[in-house]
């Protein structure tokens, strides 16, 4: 049996025949054991002691027994024997009938049991062939199987779940390399319309000074580009170590480090710390403040504030970075976490960003179990929180 189709009309015709057997032998037990009284008690009354050939004996005889005596005892020896010949006649009649029923019943049962496990196994055949037919051109289809609840109704929705999961993490990869590309490209174009354009026809020192400076800083952003994609796909892959990290020490390690950026652009930031550990990457964590906080100051406005946030709360931990800015729409937020998203149009303005901030600090979150989120304010600006498990 190589299907499992053959397996399961094997048990299920086996345990049909087995029950069929043990029937018809309980059937046989219980008529054995009653058939001969109940044809005793039917044939003594139908063997009548007149048509019996009794010799004329005296009233008395020696050995004691009169005429009446002998009639009857001749009559139960012959009603006996009618009985036992009446009774074998019988229970051979029934072993052959039990026979040829339990023979068509078995076969009846080996059909049967084929018929259930096809129709059983008729969604996983589904599931098989669907699975076999995925590519990247039909992950939209989905089984939507019509079925009464239960495992294998559990299964195929299951499936469809799985199915919505990989279109949407394929799409979603679709989306980053399409935006990869065109994000890699453009500096390349700047880069060579600089040197063909800018440095043709013997430029003069300060033109060339100028492009020199165009062509390092697109270099620049080239190079925090790339540092951004190999963060995003290290955060991607999980946590390869493990330690002890004080989130409020990163916090305020972090804030100390962007006060020239703040100070330059005129934003007050406030820190606002209780002592809590998680356990995590410290370097990954490093980054993921530091994107927000970065993120806080490059989406803002001269004299506007930036407030860092870190707690506890309950089994977790929340680090909050709220930030004044220009007005963002509550329907967008939700895609500043994918990768090259922004909030307003790409200017290509010196320090802008790759737009790989906040898809970095979802990524990090996730690597440490945790989660990443932010609400547009009323006021302007956001408020992004990220929760991870605290350190018991």
């Amino acid at each position: 049996m190589k299907s499992e189709r053959a397996r399961l009309t094997g048990l299920y015709g086996g345990l049909l025949v087995l029950a069929g057997v043990l029937l018809m032998g309980l059937v046989y037990l219980l008529v054995s054991e009653t058939l001969y009284a109940n044809l005793m008690s039917a044939v003594v009354p139908t063997v009548p002691a007149s048509e019996l050939n009794i010799d004329p004996v005296p009233a008395y005889r020696a050995d004691g027994l009169t005429a009446g005596t002998l009639a009857e005892t001749q009559q139960y020896t012959v009603a006996q024997k009618v009985t036992t010949a009446a009774g074998d006649a019988a229970l051979n009649q029934l072993l052959t009938v039990s026979g040829v029923s339990l023979g068509a019943y078995s076969a009846l049962s080996v059909a049967l049991a084929w018929w259930m496990a096809g129709r059983v196994l008729r969604p996983v055949g589904v599931i098989t062939a669907r699975a076999r037919r995925l590519s990247g051109s039909n992950l939209h289809e989905r089984l939507a199987l019509d079925a009464p609840p239960g495992e294998l109704k559990e299964l195929a929705d299951t499936f469809d779940g799985m199915l919505d999961r990989i279109e949407e993490l394929v799409s979603s990869r679709q989306r980053f390399a399409a935006n990869a590309a065109h994000e890699l490209r453009t500096p390349l174009a700047v880069q060579r319309a600089a040197a063909e354009i800018g440095l043709a026809d013997d430029p003069t020192p300060e033109k060339v000074a100028r492009i020199r400076a165009k062509l390092i800083d697109t270099a620049v952003g080239s190079e925090q580009l790339i540092e951004g994609l190999l963060l995003l796909a290290v955060s991607d892959e999980g946590l390869r170590r493990r330690e002890r990290v004080a989130l409020d020490e990163t916090g305020a390690a972090v804030i100390d480090a962007l006060a020239a950026d703040a100070e330059a652009r005129s934003i007050t930031v406030g820190l606002t710390t209780r002592p809590v550990t998680v356990e995590g990457d410290a370097v990954l964590l490093d980054h993921l403040v530091h994107n927000l906080v970065a993120n806080a100051l490059r989406h803002n406005h001269p004299g506007g504030t930036v407030r860092v946030d870190v707690r506890p709360d309950g089994p977790g931990v929340v680090l909050e970075v709220a930030n004044t800015g220009p007005v963002v729409a509550p329907e967008t937020v939700p895609l500043l976490f994918e990768p090259f998203r922004r909030a307003r149009a790409r200017q290509h303005a010196p320090g802008e960003g790759a737009g790989l901030g906040l898809s970095i600090v979802a990524s990090i979150a996730r690597a440490h179990g945790g989660e990443a989120g932010a609400k547009a304010n009323p006021g302007g600006g956001l408020t992004a929180r990220v929760v991870l498990p605290r350190c018991p």
